[in-house]
């Protein structure tokens, strides 16, 4: 014989294990909104040289657009940098420690621009793009990596690609 108690803690489980799968398939409704969201790279700009230690500062500018309905975030934004075709290495955007509430929303239907610092080391593999980045020549960029979005309920990591030049 089954015990009255048993039944009862059973059943308080299952009905515990049910409300955590309601709540994980709720947070899961928003990420086709998330997946909606777009990054492109809209300049890059050199901040500093610094021809002492071979090093050089860029500001890469990414315009995220939300076309869907939920405000969303982006809490991390991974990237390999390409100039002239060459990888010159990996970059990182990140407010993971800014807790949700503090960090720029991004509205339905509208832009931000997110500002990311870049340092360049000089390599020998690199250098003949190092030497034109430097001296201020034209060149074109890529960007390849993947971006966090995120809703009060949900993140989707979304890889992206984007051109400039």
């Amino acid at each position: 014989m089954v015990s009255r108690g048993r039944v009862v803690i059973t059943a308080a489980f299952v009905g515990l294990g049910l409300g955590m799968l309601g709540l994980v398939y709720f947070a899961s409704l928003d990420n086709p909104q998330l997946e909606k969201a777009q990054l492109d790279l809209v300049n890059v700009r050199l901040l500093e040289n610094n021809s002492i230690e071979k090093r050089a500062t860029l500001e890469l500018t990414f315009l995220i657009t939300n076309p869907s309905e939920k405000t969303i975030t982006i809490s991390n934004i991974n990237y390999e940098l390409f100039v002239n075709g060459k990888d010159v290495g990996n970059g990182q955007y990140s407010t993971e420690d800014i807790a949700m509430p503090g960090r720029a929303g991004v509205y339905a239907g509208k832009s931000v621009e997110i500002p990311s610092k870049f340092s360049l080391v000089y390599t020998d593999q690199i250098a003949n793009e190092y030497s034109m980045i430097t001296n201020g020549d034209q060149v074109s960029y890529k960007v390849k990596g993947v971006i966090s979005v995120e809703s009060a309920w949900s993140i989707v990591e979304k890889p992206f690609e984007s051109m400039l030049g």
